[in-house]
């Protein structure tokens, strides 16, 4: 998909590949798994992918499960099934934790060195003594250790001898390095903790900084593709590299984040709303988690034309939800089943129609799309229209539904013309009665007289119940404020709607995806079953969110 595509990350490798500097490509994509992916790690499974097909190459699936207290292989299994929606097969699949004797050796080599050293202060002593951007940092009391006392040390962290926090290993670099990555940084601290792939066979762990590396090392990985945050880390990935005496030395390069507009792209604030109550899960449709967006109805497709139309730059970039949005309706457009369903119902009484009589009508699934086949319809004296496809009277001369004493073709059936309004005790609407022209059936007529436009139905003989979960962005503000996000959560987020459906969904299975006559795009929740359907609405048919 990226062949066709451009940016300053391929435009490196195409020129490494030439020069010689590397024979193939090969990436890898390596989360950390502590929680659900959302649609921005999208962006980089997606670059990562693509970028390395796009030259023949292959790209590496990789747990960096380096910090045990976060980590559970829930997530481990779902990221598995993200990648595979996403239609991405890595050439391997492997973990952090697989590497810990390599990388524990290359602990001791740098302690050998004397690169290294076992520290004794506590993780406010280091910040202290790290300083900041304006002051440089101070010596730890404990940097001069001996290489043997160092070794013994590490040894006796590795053998559980102290508790957390106790003790780590560090770097030693400079501490008065303008990058305060590279002050003495902590490289392996202690956690007392069950492990979810290695059990307890380790007690010390390495920092991301230090095992992601040396990772990307043992791999053979050419090009370690990250978001821009880690590019103040980068010296430290080249002094990792560069020290630990490694066969093979991988390059970093660092692209810009994407933010989306309405959408929240934080895991923490994620966790807080299904911790807190907010959303039903990760799986709730309103969620960007791609478990989320799959329940919606969102499609790999989509998602992916999205992130590659988006572009990749070295600045962080944020883009309308309208965007994607349109990427949505452009893919399922000619895919999907066009059937009719009304969600707020208003009964149609055809009073001249014959009673007990039902005629079925035969329409094309999707009338720009034939290959998709057709079905057929059915028509008796009672219906159902949409509420809003009615106003006793008409408006204005923009009004195209039906009113009182005028006339419209309903889709791919006849004429009708209200004659009379049915209230209920508190004057609210509860029924029409038409008459309808059997002469105009399939639309005949329309040479002799002008329906005031055409509206969708259902037949309430055969209808099928069904529920209709509508769905605006969760948050109100087009980008989120960290101080009160929970605040600014939109209230009519999720709106349910009962309503009816043709005859033809009843056998309708979960992720069947319809656009609804004028309603929208819409799938089959996982939930939908038997009597009971249930449908998510994807996207409208137009932009109707108002900012």
């Amino acid at each position: 998909m990226m062949e066709n595509t451009s940016n300053f990350i391929k435009t490196i490798m195409k020129q490494e590949l030439e020069n010689g500097v590397v024979d193939h490509i090969l990436t890898r994509f390596p989360p950390e798994p502590n929680a659900y992916l959302h649609i921005g790690h999208a962006r980089a499974i997606i670059t990562n992918f693509e970028l390395a097909k796009s030259f023949g190459g292959k790209t590496n699936l990789r747990f960096d499960d380096t910090n045990p207290v976060k980590e559970d292989v829930e997530f481990v299994e779902a990221i598995k099934e993200d990648l595979a929606w996403l239609g991405y097969t890595p050439e391997i699949v492997v973990y952090g934790s697989s590497y810990f004797e390599e990388t524990y050796e290359k602990a001791i080599l740098l302690i050998k060195k004397g690169l290294a050293f076992v520290c004794d202060l506590s993780q406010e002593e280091v910040s202290a003594y790290r300083g900041d951007t304006n002051n440089p940092g101070k010596n730890s009391p404990y940097r001069d250790r001996s290489i043997e006392e160092n070794l013994k040390l590490f040894e006796e962290m590795k053998n559980g001898v102290y508790p957390n926090g106790s003790k780590t290993l560090r770097a030693k670099i400079d501490m008065s390095s303008p990058n305060i990555n590279m002050r003495d940084p902590v490289i392996y601290r202690i956690i007392h903790i069950n492990h979810h792939q290695t059990g307890d066979k380790w007690c010390i762990y390495p920092m991301y900084d230090f095992a992601h590396p040396l990772q990307d090392s043992f791999e053979g990985i050419t090009h370690s593709l990250c978001s821009l945050e880690y590019e103040d880390h980068r010296p430290l990935y080249d002094w990792v590299i560069n020290n630990c005496d490694v066969k093979h030395k991988p390059r970093q390069i660092e692209f810009g984040r994407l933010g989306i507009t309405n959408m929240i792209m934080s895991k923490r604030y994620l966790k807080q709303l299904v911790d807190e109550g907010y959303v039903k899960g990760y799986d709730d449709p309103r969620m960007p988690t791609l478990t989320g967006l799959r329940r919606r109805g969102f499609t790999p497709n989509a998602i992916k034309n999205f992130i590659l139309s988006t572009g990749l730059s070295k600045i962080n970039s944020t883009i309308d939800y309208e965007m994607l949005e349109h990427f949505l309706r452009d893919d399922l457009k000619m895919k999907s089943a066009r059937p009719m369903a009304v969600i707020d119902p208003l009964k149609v009484v055809i009073t001249n129609y014959p009673e007990g009589k039902v005629e079925e009508l035969p329409v094309l699934n999707n009338m720009e799309n034939p290959e998709l086949g057709s079905h057929t319809i059915t028509f008796s004296r009672n219906l159902y229209i949409e509420k809003e496809d009615f106003l006793e009277e008409k408006p204005n001369k923009h009004w195209k539904r039906l009113s009182k004493g005028l006339e419209v073709r309903l889709m791919n059936a006849y004429f009708i013309k209200c004659e009379e309004v049915i209230y209920d005790e508190k004057g609210e609407i509860v029924e029409l009665h038409c008459t309808y022209d059997e002469k105009t059936k399939n639309g005949t007529g329309f040479n002799e007289r002008k329906p005031n436009g055409t509206i969708h139905f259902v037949d309430a003989a055969t209808a099928q119940s069904a529920t209709f979960n509508l769905f605006e962005p969760l948050i109100l503000d087009s980008v989120v404020s960290s101080e009160n996000f929970k605040e600014r959560l939109n209230p009519n987020s999720w709106v349910t709607k009962e309503g009816f459906v043709e005859a033809w969904l009843k056998d309708t299975k979960p992720m069947d995806k319809y656009q609804f006559v004028r309603n929208g795009y819409f799938t089959t929740d996982y939930e939908s079953k038997g009597n009971k359907l249930i449908f998510n609405r994807i996207v409208n048919l137009k932009s109707s969110f108002t900012k």
